[in-house]
């Protein structure tokens, strides 16, 4: 009965394991502009930045955007929210082991600052 009991839970274990890997994974950054950072800058910063971070293990299928507030509630010190989506948790995990040591990160800050962020798991509604 243990066995059994055992072997079910891992079943269960390994098919969350396979629908979480199959999901979109988006991490969101909340920025702080620099001052004398323009829409443009930004834009031309964003891009070299994707650029660059695609060419890192895992970062070859990110999408990368950026959201600029039109219409919202004030969001403390956040003008604009970044967005990196890649189509795996393991494409973001080979991504972020590769990350910190890259030369990709010393391109961070050149327009802005992102301190806090968060990871999202994202299903696509058909």
């Amino acid at each position: 009965m243990k066995r059994f009991v055992c072997y079910v839970a891992g079943m269960a274990l390994c098919m969350a394991a396979t629908s979480v890997s199959a999901s979109m994974v988006s991490q969101m950054w909340k920025c702080e502009l620099n001052d004398d950072a323009t829409e443009e800058a930004v834009m031309e910063a964003a891009s070299a930045w994707a650029a660059a971070a695609r060419k890192l293990p895992g970062g070859e299928n990110m999408t990368l955007a950026i959201r600029f507030p039109v219409a919202v509630r004030p969001v403390g010190d956040t003008d604009i929210v970044l967005t990196m989506t890649v189509p795996s948790f393991e494409e973001w995990g080979k991504f972020w082991d590769a990350y910190p040591s890259s030369d990709v990160a010393q391109m961070e800050r050149r327009t802005m600052n992102c301190p806090d962020s968060s990871l999202w798991e994202m299903e696509m509604v058909k």
